[in-house]
């Protein structure tokens, strides 16, 4: 029954419809209309079979080998920065501040040199290494080295990689 009245309606004559509000006291007239329409579905399935679908390998990114001038300078300015924000910490780490600094400058380093290869290749491991390193020597303050030195990479490890290879070769 009903598509029996959306045929009658569409060869129909339009009815006129008042509207419920006058404007200066005349009577707006509305038509019904209708808009014939093709179904997506339809429209979609012949563009689909007209031009068949063809899958592309993605395009793959080759991060640059571990640079060892790069490290050398790196591990070297964060050795300095380390002892810099740590021995604010005299309380933690007393007398033993140099050896977390080695442990975690060591460790940092192998990193840089074997792994490290610009924006995008930071991974969290080297800093939790360090801090399992530094519990199983028993050295104090084990978390906060660690947290420190992921912070200062985070912030400065990927910037100092594009500044150093912006400029001409060293």
């Amino acid at each position: 029954m009903a598509q029996t009245t959306t045929i009658l309606s569409l060869t129909a004559t339009p009815k006129p419809i008042p509207a419920k509000h006058t404007v200066r006291s005349n009577l707006i007239l509305r038509t019904l209309c209708t808009i014939p329409r093709t179904h997506p579905l339809l429209f979609c399935a012949n563009a689909i079979s007209a031009k068949p679908l063809r899958a592309n390998p993605p395009q793959k990114y080759i991060y640059p080998d571990p640079n060892p001038e790069f490290a050398e300078a790196e591990t070297k300015k964060f050795r300095e920065e380390l002892v810099k924000k740590l021995s604010k910490e005299k309380e933690t780490y007393g007398g033993e501040l140099d050896a977390v600094v080695n442990v975690c400058t060591d460790i940092f380093s192998e990193f840089l040199y074997s792994e490290y290869g610009g924006p995008g290749t930071l991974l969290v491991e080297p800093f939790t290494d360090m801090m399992v390193a530094l519990k199983e020597k028993k050295l104090p303050g084990a978390p906060l080295a660690a947290r420190t030195s992921l912070l200062w990479a985070q912030n400065f490890l990927d910037r100092d990689w594009e500044i150093w290879n912006s400029t001409p070769e060293k």
